[in-house]
């Protein structure tokens, strides 16, 4: 049965894959994912977006216009789901839209940094005819918080009453992990970036093979893991910094594989992958022993949970822990992060905080979002 608080989430990250949206039904505990849909990232505009991560000519009127046409594909998501939902703009009380992560600097240069996503909500509300949250980002920034990650409070009231004390870890293009307080906790006790997922693994598949994945880890399970470039790739300063942290491609990006991998250039592409996926693994471990302990069960969403050789290094790192994916939580892995955005903009209509100090490091809860009414 389905209630009258629905939300609609869309999420395009990091990896760049495609665009993912739910009809997330909050009108009940625990809430549930009415539909679901994806749509594939056009291969221009994918390429467009990873250049824009970087300085480049003219990058204002590019970057206008690839926010516009990253809105077409978001529309296109929300039509699908409210085809298969059998519903119209009117049942829809807000569409969640994070954008498209293009800079993240929080911090820097003049103390308070900045973060950019890629969006145009106004033209996604005119298009949809649903009122639109975005711009969830810069509220915690100028707070003096790193505006990231977004999902460790959706984290907390979803998943801790199933597993508390649990850490939960996102692998999109970037990882990071939610570390989970008792049940009847408001807030979780840690959350932060950790360091690459699929970016890094996705961009040497593609170069080399020019599939956008590895799927199921296949490829990166026929080379070995060469020791001497996992030991270099792991000194990155990131990976073992105190929380709270947050990263994005403007770190852990191709010319910094490249700067990494000099002096190897005669690896096999394969062993390559293979470090790479070991790398991702280890450094997902590793900020678990250091910073969640004692925790008993890992739960994994995004599309690395769909990674089978990643998510077998990830629980032979992790010996003592319960390695799982979120679907046995009742999200499937793809879900959770555009679930989170459909949360979110809930939180910012009711006017409730959804950012905490102890995880993004800003001087106090904040509102998150901005809206765009229909």
């Amino acid at each position: 049965m389905m209630g009258d608080d629905l939300y609609i989430g869309l999420m395009s990250g990091t990896s760049l894959d495609g665009v993912d949206g739910v009809i997330y039904d909050l009108s009940s505990l625990p809430p549930h994912v009415v539909a679901h849909a994806n749509a594939p990232m056009p291969h221009t505009l994918r390429n467009e977006l990873l250049a824009l991560n970087a300085a480049s000519e003219n990058e204002l009127h590019r970057a206008a216009l690839a926010a516009n046409a990253l809105v077409h594909v978001y529309a296109t998501v929300v039509n699908q789901l409210l085809h298969q939902a059998n519903l119209n703009a009117r049942h829809i009380q807000a569409i969640g839209a994070h954008g498209q992560t293009v800079r993240h600097r929080p911090a820097e240069f003049d103390g308070t940094g900045y973060t950019i996503q890629l969006n145009n909500p106004a033209l996604l509300a005119e298009l949809t005819g649903i009122d639109v949250v975005a711009d969830f980002r810069s509220r915690d920034v100028a707070a003096g918080g790193q505006g990231a990650p977004l999902v460790p409070a959706f984290h907390q009231a979803i998943f801790a009453t199933q597993a508390p004390n649990a850490v939960v870890l996102n692998m999109g293009g970037i990882s990071n992990l939610s570390v989970l307080g008792a049940s009847d906790q408001a807030e979780p006790m840690l959350g932060f970036d950790c360091g690459p997922g699929n970016a890094l693994m996705d961009h040497w598949c593609h170069t080399h093979t020019g599939q956008s994945f590895d799927a199921d880890g296949a490829w990166a399970a026929s080379g070995q893991v060469n020791n001497e470039v996992l030991r270099k790739l792991m000194s990155e300063p990131f990976i073992e910094a105190l929380p709270p942290k947050s990263t994005g491609r403007d770190l852990f990006n191709p010319a910094w594989l490249a700067q990494q991998l000099k002096g190897y250039e005669t690896l096999a592409p394969n062993d390559v992958q293979a470090t790479l996926t070991e790398f991702t693994a280890q450094t997902c471990a590793s900020n678990v022993r250091h910073f969640a302990k004692p925790c008993k069960t890992l739960i994994v969403c995004g599309g690395g949970a769909l990674n089978g050789h990643l998510m077998r290094n990830l629980q032979a790192a992790l010996p003592e822990i319960n390695v799982s994916r979120s679907d046995a939580y009742g999200l499937s892995p793809l879900q959770v992060e555009a679930a989170a955005f459909a949360w979110l903009a809930r939180k910012m209509l009711r006017r409730e905080t959804a950012s905490f100090k102890n995880v993004t490091g800003a001087q106090g809860p904040r509102i998150l979002g901005a809206l765009y009414p229909a």
